[in-house]
This record gives C-alpha cells, structure tokens and sequence, in this order.
C-alpha cells in the first residue's frame, strides 16, 4: 500500500517503512507527526481524495532535522564590473513513515 501526501507545498509519493526528506517541519527527533494531507491512496482498494481523502492519515517518526549541502549562488554582468557570490543550505526533516491509516 502507498499514499501521495502534500507537505511543504509539494506531494510525496510514501510506503510504510519508507524514509522521506521534507521541507522543514517544527518538530524535535523521534517525534510522532500525522499528515492529514492524503491526495491519493494506492493498493489493493484505490481511493482518490477531492481533493483530499477524508479519514485518511499518515503517521511518521522524525528522524532527524539537518542541513542538505551548500550551493553556490554566483550572479555576474560582464563589463559592468559586477558580481556577487552566495551560499545557501537549505534545511529539511527526515521522516520514517510508521503506518497509512484509512
């Protein structure tokens, strides 16, 4: 069985026993968290949710929260004598995914 959640403002395909990276969620580690987000739930019964699935949940485990690898943000003009260099670690949330409840 898998569901497509949405979390962070993007949707995330989940099995049970999965770990996903998301968008920064404020939760300390080995927190229970619920997403009630449910777009889809797939297996031996399909339900599709407009938009949402009513009663359907998915409960995770954090993890961990972390800092992915740095990227270099280098803007630059030719002949005008301009350019500015930036650093950027976006943060994210590891989740274990416990169940999908329906």
């Amino acid at each position: 069985m898998y569901a497509i959640i949405e979390t962070g403002g993007k949707q995330v395909k989940v099995t049970e026993g999965q770990e996903i990276y998301v968008e920064k969620v404020s939760a300390d580690a080995e927190e229970t968290m619920t997403f009630d987000k449910v777009l889809f739930v797939g297996g031996d019964d399909v339900k599709v949710g407009s938009p949402y699935v009513e009663g359907a949940t998915v409960t995770a485990k954090v993890a961990k929260q972390g800092l992915q690898k740095k990227i270099t943000v280098f803007k630059y003009k030719p002949k005008k004598n301009y350019s500015r260099k930036q650093g950027h670690r976006q943060p994210y949330t590891k989740l274990v995914v416990e169940k999908i409840n329906l």
